[in-house]
């Protein structure tokens, strides 16, 4: 499958929890798109209702920091107005933690993951938020420092 294609499925979608049955039938957390696999996570509401990531229990633009500049982000819309959100892909070689967990949420839902050494496991909330504290630091390969010279000096 293509990034295209995966962002499309999201379209597909009529519910917070359909979003994420479609995610997760496509292989979320971790996808492997044009033979790259990558690490899937996505914001965004429906019709008001926000729903988000979270990684190792912290929601994924703070466990990812910088490293979200060094990801794709597509935005994408859903069947029903007021609807969509922002897919971010974090390129699983990026990915220097071993072990982590990774959760869908929503206000009344949570799809939730065990990701160890490539291999995903699915388990429920309570499993995740007992397995949080035992979790590494989530950590993810960022711009270097001359790197973040560099775009400091092109955005001044």
């Amino acid at each position: 499958m293509k990034v295209e294609g995966f962002v499309g499925s999201l379209r597909n979608a009529e519910t917070i929890e359909g979003l994420f049955e479609i995610m997760e039938r496509d292989g979320a957390p971790i996808v492997e798109l044009s033979g790259v696999r990558f690490l899937i996570v996505v914001e965004g509401d429906f019709e008001g209702v926000k729903f988000w990531t979270e990684i190792n229990g912290e929601k994924a633009n703070t466990a990812l920091g910088d490293a979200m500049l060094n990801s794709a982000s597509f935005p994408f819309k859903c069947k029903k107005p007021y609807t969509g959100g922002n897919a971010i892909f974090v390129k699983m070689e990026d990915v220097e933690t071993g072990e982590f967990l990774v959760a869908y949420k929503s206000e009344r839902i949570v799809r939730a993951f065990h990701v160890r050494d490539g291999a995903v496991e699915k388990i429920d909330g309570a499993r995740y938020e007992e397995l949080i504290p035992q979790m590494p630091e989530f950590k993810v390969k960022s711009f270097s420092e001359e790197q973040m010279d560099m775009m400091g000096a092109f955005f001044g």
